[in-house]
């Protein structure tokens, strides 16, 4: 291939980059395995006659969304040794690398609680609920991104909302609100108010810490109020209060850099509704946190 047909196939590719990566990464809630997609696409797109493709956008998205479910299936038995649970990569979003998030959609279907509803489904039905949620896909182009009938799409989609919805109720709030009880949530448990705690989490929360064997976390997931408020307050007992606490936008929502006096590094975000906390997330591997700058 000469230098100006790889430039061009590059520059088409990166033209439509930021759409992909945030694809990808929805589909596989890590930035690591998006980039990597993105890599194996751009070789892909080297390969093909380009000339013959009207829609360099649809028929990269085609390859993207296949890569990703490929990816998706692949990974299942690792994630069975997975020390731990698993949550999503976080990703700073100010400036987000996935392009401009000016609808709801594009802000929920990158927020942490809900790509950790996402790995509840299927491949399929995590691939035809991004493409229809995030980025507004008419069935009849999933269906041939899928190679699915339009009525087999439909149907995944439908299980996919059924499977995720009353879950997805339960973060409901704004990223004001959200910003206001990570704040007030964070100053409680530095000063161990075990009262104040509970006060802000919802009765049936839930908070999950991914540490992956690399790092000091819960290998279960905390259930209720008095759990959760004894498992933080405890953090901050047993482990300082001089803990650094930096503001970040993760997956387009607000969330906290955590900075140990031991150079232990976590990220926390939440989920809220009625002005309470419903879901909190801990991430502490080191593999995970990369991207966040201090």
């Amino acid at each position: 291939m000469t230098q100006p047909a790889a430039a061009q196939a590059a520059g088409a590719l990166t033209a439509h980059r930021p759409m992909l990566l945030g694809l990808a990464y929805r589909m596989l809630g890590s930035l690591h395995d998006a980039e990597d997609v993105l890599q194996e696409a751009y070789l892909r797109w080297l390969d093909v006659d380009r000339a013959a493709v009207a829609e360099p956008r649809r028929y990269l998205s085609r390859v993207v969304t296949r890569l990703a479910l490929d990816r998706l299936r692949a990974r299942q038995a690792a994630r069975e040794t997975y020390v731990g649970p698993w949550l999503p990569e976080p990703v700073p979003t100010d400036p987000s690398p996935f392009g401009p998030l000016d609808t709801v959609e594009q802000r929920e279907t990158l927020s942490t609680a809900l790509l950790h509803l996402l790995e509840r489904l299927t491949p399929p039905e995590r691939a035809v609920y991004v493409l229809h949620t995030a980025f507004a896909l008419p069935y009849t182009e999933i269906a041939d991104v899928l190679d699915r009938s339009v009525a087999d799409c439909r149907q995944l989609h439908h299980r996919a909302v059924a499977r995720i919805h009353d879950e997805r109720r339960r973060f409901t709030a704004g990223p004001a609100e959200q910003r206001r009880l990570l704040d007030a949530f964070l100053a409680a448990a530095r000063d161990g108010d075990l009262a104040r705690l509970t006060d802000l989490v919802a009765a049936d929360a839930t908070a999950w810490s991914d540490g992956g064997g690399r790092v000091r976390a819960a290998l279960n997931p905390v259930y209720g109020a008095d759990r959760i408020a004894r498992f933080f307050a405890g953090i901050y007992g047993r482990r300082q209060r001089h803990v650094g606490a930096a503001p970040v936008e993760l997956n387009g929502a607000p969330g906290l850099l955590l900075r140990w006096p031991d150079g232990t590094r976590y990220t926390l975000a939440v989920a809220a509704d009625r002005g309470r906390i419903t879901g909190v997330y801990l991430v502490g591997n080191p593999d995970k946190l990369t991207r966040v700058a201090d």
